[in-house]
Order: structure tokens, then C-alpha cells, then sequence
């Protein structure tokens, strides 16, 4: 069974019923997950009499930080599982993990228990992702792929919209309705997956499965050797660490300068030790130097870490800012006003209820602006980019990042607020599409499916970045100052910078290694 759509030229481009199928399930696992994301800085930081964990800002940036870090580093294993073991076996597997997790974040109430829960959200997620994904690349084609993945991005978005709308109305009436109501979707998708889903490759009964071997050989060729990520490990760990206990004072950012010099030290010593007995045999990998893979594309991840770390801060920081510092009453005037012009005046009160308190609209459904202005312009200005070259468009996309960060430093207002959650989301949608395109264009030829594996790394790289920036900024200025104007400044400025220097890196790295070849 198929559907048929017509694209421009009047051919028609038909998707088989696992198309529309792992579109569905998209839909609800993006339901689950915005359901319970766009609330959790909001649920995580909240006062326990009404239902919130009442952690520290910093606790909650690490949270955030660490949990979708790993979502976003895991699809590389599980992507591999999935092709040896397939995709049905996989979404089985993912939907099995995500359903008690999500339940169990709305029962633990302790940092160590419900990190735990939130990692096994990370872990169920990462085994979604790039099933469903290669789904759509399987059963697309080169005359209807385009499409095919813009009815996608479409569909993530249809499903970041309507989850946190749910979730803002349960969450009026208990906490773990929102919990509840993630685990929920979640559970839909078993229907779906065991009686509509066709598994659509057939390499997982093939006699040469990807094996988990070939994919740690092509890291090391792209990124570096085990000794390499010993040593970023390291300084991740001792950042997230020490900004865990930088909010009682057990630890200052000097010290963890200190530590992380030190660190870096001794492994540079070591390597020079390691060098020199390169010649004495075959040795272990963490007694091999370290060894970096290619490091143009290893700098443009980097790079492109700190625009996502910005990015972030539109979940990790924006619904406290609105719950703390801005006056959503002049929003709830129009919208009430509206609905009285419509004739909706009996459902006023119904709104009023469930999506404002004390006249003020709650936070989720401004940030939902974001996800509803994607649906509404992304085939648009997607059309009005094409003919951009893609860095082209990436760097005036993270421009007006900036722009949008700026107009929230005056954000007191909901209309403010408004305005720049929708500049902000038309910078996303012209530098995020377009950064996966752009990682196609600088990758060697012949390894552009290897390459793209590894974009979604400095997305993990953002989220890390972001939620702990985030924790620490939101603490130090906004909470103890009071002034998370200043905040939102260097928010900008590292937005700017990140436009800055990914527009060096085009002109002296990627043209000139084009130029010489």
C-alpha cells in the first residue's frame, strides 16, 4: 500500500505505508519528549510544595546538559545495532526503555535517581533515532528523498508543538500527569511498530552486517584514537563535575581551571613518554599516543558546538527567565480578547485555567511559539535559501541568533518575548538544515554517509555546553544579580563569535583545502 503525492513537475512520488508509518511514531516520540522537556527546567529548579524537584540551577544545567549530551551520542552504536539486529527489533527495544522511563522521572524525586531515569530517556531516544531516520532514507528514493524529509522535519515539529500544549494542561493539575502522559505516547507507538511496521532493510539477515568494530575503526579516522577521547572524556568530566558542585561551594572555577590544566598536562607528558618507545612492539590503546583523525572536520564540530549551545538556551533557559522576570499579562489580554472576537468567550475561563496562572501565561506555551512558527514558514523560507550556498546561509541563520538573543534582553514583556522567540526561530530554520548539508559539502568524497554519522556531535556537544552554561549563567546573573539582561549579552556574543569564526574557518580552511586540491 502506498500514498501518492505530486511534486512540481506533475511526477508523482509514492511512499510505501512505512513511510507515513515511522512519520507517525515520530510524531509521538517528539510528543513525549517536548511534553516533557519543554516544562523540565521548570519542573527541575521548581519549589517542592508544588510538585517540582526545588534542585539548584546548576544542578539543572547539569541534568539537562549531561542526559542529551549522550542522546546525541549514542545513535552512532545504536544506529549500528540497529542495522545488524533490525529496525523493527530496535524501535521494540527503544519503546520498552522509553515507557518506564519517562514514568519514573515523574517518581524520583533525588539527583542521583532521577539523572538515572533521564539517562535511560537518553538511552531509549538514541535507539529511536536513527531507526527512524534510516527509515526514511531507506524507503525514500533520489526523485522524492527531498520531499520525503521535508514531510519529516514537518512532522518532528507537528510533534514538538503538540506536546507541550498537553503537557501545560496536565501539569495545572499534577506533575506527574506530565510523565504519565509522555510514558503514554510512547506506549502508542507499540501499536504501530508490531502491526504496521515493515522492516525496511534487509542487511540485518545479510552475511556481512555492519559490525561495531567498523564503526570504532572509522571514529578513529574521523575524530581520533581511544587515547584522544580518553583525554576529551577527561575534561568533559572534570567541566560537568565541577559545575555540579560549584552551587555549594565545594569547588570554584579556579580549581577546576587547575584540574583541567592539569590534566591536559599530564596527557601531553605522557604522549611524549609514549613516543618514545613508539618502536618496542604493539602496546594496549591507552599506552598508544594520542592520535587525532581529521582534524578539519573534528574543528568544524567544535565550531558549530558553540551555535547549539546557544540554541539550547530557547529550552534550557528561556522558560525560567519567562516564569521569573517577564509579564506575560499583556499576551493573555489578546489572547482572550481573541477568542472573544472568534466567539469562544465560554471557553475563556477553560483557558485561563489551564494555560495561565494569575494572569500570567505559563512559559511552555510561549516557547511552543518556536516549534509553531517552524510548521507555519519551513517549506518557505527553505525555498526562498535554495539557491544559497549552505555556509552562506548557516552564517546569516546564526546571525540572526543573535539578533533574537538581543531583543530578549529587554524581554519583560510577553510581546517582547514573542517577537524574539520568532526571529530566533527563523535563524533556526535556515542554519540548522543546512548545517547537515554543509557537513556533505566539506566531507571527503566518498565518506559523506561516515561524516554525517558524526554530525549530530556537536549537537551533543551544544546540549552539554549549553545546559551547563545555562545552569551557571541563569545562577550567577539572573538569580543572584538580578540581572539577566546581562545574561542574554553573553548569550549573543557567543553566538556572534560562533558566526565569527565558522565564517574564518570557511574562508581559511575548507576554500583554501579546496583551492590546493
Amino acid at each position: 500500500m502506498a500514498s501518492t503525492l505530486a511534486d512540481n513537475n506533475g511526477n508523482s512520488n509514492k511512499f510505501p505505508m512505512t513511510f507515513w508509518i515511522a512519520n507517525t511514531m515520530e510524531i509521538f516520540e517528539r510528543m513525549a519528549w517536548y511534553g516533557f522537556f519543554a516544562v523540565s527546567s521548570l519542573y527541575i529548579t521548581g519549589s517542592i510544595d508544588k510538585g517540582g524537584l526545588g534542585f539548584s540551577d546548576e544542578d539543572r544545567g547539569v541534568l539537562q546538559g549531561v542526559a542529551t549530551f549522550f542522546l546525541y551520542l549514542f545513535p552512532v552504536v545504536t544506529g549500528t545495532l540497529a542495522d545488524r539486529y533490525g529496525f523493527k527489533k530496535m524501535l521494540i527495544a527503544a519503546f520498552t526503555v522509553l515507557v518506564p522511563a519517562y514514568y519514573l522521572l515523574g517518581q524520583f524525586k533525588t539527583f542521583p535517581t532521577f539523572f538515572l531515569a533521564f539517562m535511560l530517556v537518553a538511552l531509549g531516544a538514541a535507539m529511536f533515532k536513527p531507526v527512524i531516520i534510516g527509515t526514511i532514507s531507506t524507503v525514500t528514493n533520489d526523485k522524492n528523498s527531498s520531499l520525503g524529509f521535508g514531510i519529516f522535519y514537518m512532522m518532528v515539529n507537528i510533534g514538538g508543538f503538540v506536546g507541550p500544549i498537553v503537557a501545560g494542561v496536565v501539569r495545572a493539575i499534577d506533575w506527574n500527569y506530565v510523565f504519565v502522559a509522555s510514558a503514554g505516547w510512547i506506549a502508542v507507538n507499540f501499536i504501530f511498530v508490531s502491526l504496521f511496521y515493515k522492516e525496511p532493510t534487509s542487511e540485518a539477515l545479510s552475511k556481512n552486517p555492519r559490525k561495531l568494530k567498523k564503526v570504532l575503526t572509522d571514529m578513529v579516522d574521523v575524530l581520533g584514537n581511544g587515547r584522544f577521547f580518553l583525554f576529551v572524556f577527561g575534561l568533559l568530566f572534570i567541566l560537568v563535575m565541577g559545575s555540579k558542585f560549584t552551587s555549594d561551594n565545594t569547588v570554584t572555577w579556579n580549581q577546576i581551571i587547575m584540574i583541567s590544566v592539569g590534566w591536559a598536562g599530564m596527557n601531553f607528558l605522557l604522549d611524549l613518554f609514549l613516543k618514545k618507545g613508539q618502536a618496542s612492539g604493539n602496546k594496549a590503546w591507552y599506552l598508544t599516543p594520542m592520535k587525532l583523525g581529521d582534524w578539519r572536520f573534528g574543528l568544524f564540530l567544535l565550531l558549530m558546538s558553540g551555535f547549539w549551545t546557544s540554541f539550547n538556551q530557547i529550552f534550557y533557559t528561556l522558560p525560567l527567565y519567562i516564569r521569573d522576570f517577564t509579564d506575560t499579562s499583556d499576551l493573555m489580554a489578546a489572547f482572550t480578547g481573541l477568542m472573544s472576537v472568534i466567539g469562544l468567550d465560554s471557553l475563556i475561563e477553560g483557558f485561563k485555567s489551564s494555560m495561565a496562572v494569575n494572569g500570567q501565561v505559563n512559559p511552555e506555551y510561549i516557547i511552543n511559539v518556536n516549534a509553531g512558527g517552524i510548521i507555519l514558514f519551513q517549506v518557505l523560507i527553505s525555498y526562498l535559501v535554495t539557491r544559497l550556498k549552505p555556509f552562506t546561509t548557516i552564517f546569516w541563520g546564526v546571525l540572526i541568533t543573535v539578533v533574537s538573543f538581543t531583543i530578549l534582553i529587554f524581554g519583560t514583556s510577553g510581546w517582547v518575548v514573542f517577537v524574539g522567540i520568532m526571529v530566533f526561530s527563523f535563524g533556526e530554520m535556515m542554519a540548522s538544515p543546512k548545517s547537515k548539508e554543509y557537513t556533505g559539502k566539506i566531507a571527503p568524497p566518498g565518506k559523506v554517509g561516515m561524516y554525517m554519522g558524526y554530525f549530530y556531535w556537536c549537537v551533543a556537544l551544544g546540549n552539554l555546553f549549553g545546559g551547563i552554561l545555562s545552569g551557571q549563567l541563569y545562577a550567577f546573573f539572573a538569580r543572584d544579580m538580578g540581572r539577566p539582561d546581562i545574561m542574554w549579552i553573553v548569550f549573543a556574543l557567543l553566538a556572534l563569535v560562533s558566526a565569527l569564526v565558522i565564517l574564518l574557518y570557511d574562508k581559511f580552511i575548507i576554500k583554501r583545502m579546496s583551492t590546493n586540491n
